[in-house]
């Protein structure tokens, strides 16, 4: 199994790093923004797409024991929340939710990052 996952999207190249990364059995996993009209549709998005990159690394959303959310003052915390709660339901993980000055990119309002734990290869 590959030990680092690029979704080829974003900065990867031009900054040098990975969408998320496997070192034994753990998986972490980039800030992640994603497209959408509103802070809810943005969290989906970006969620979906952390957890599309935990799985490519042998995860499922039952491994994910920690996420990040990284929310602008325009965002909408509740919303970002509701999102959260939908996607990881009875999972639970362990969560710090934080509001920043800015993101890079004046179009996002959320940020996510994901750690999870698989079993070792």
């Amino acid at each position: 199994m590959d030990d680092r996952y690029l979704d080829g999207s974003g900065w990867e190249t031009e900054a040098g790093y990975a969408r998320a990364a496997r070192l034994g059995g753990r998986i972490a996993v980039s800030g992640t923004t994603a497209d959408g009209e509103d802070t809810y549709r943005q969290t989906v998005n970006a969620l979906r797409r952390a957890l599309d990159a935990v799985r490519a690394l042998g995860g499922g959303v039952d491994t994910v024991v920690r996420t990040r959310m990284f929310l602008t003052p325009a965002a909408d915390w509740r919303a970002a929340a509701k999102a959260h709660a939908e996607l990881f339901g009875a999972v639970r993980p362990a969560n710090t939710t934080l509001v920043v000055h800015s993101l890079i990119g004046a179009e996002f309002l959320v940020e996510v990052e994901l750690d999870a734990e698989v079993a070792k290869p």
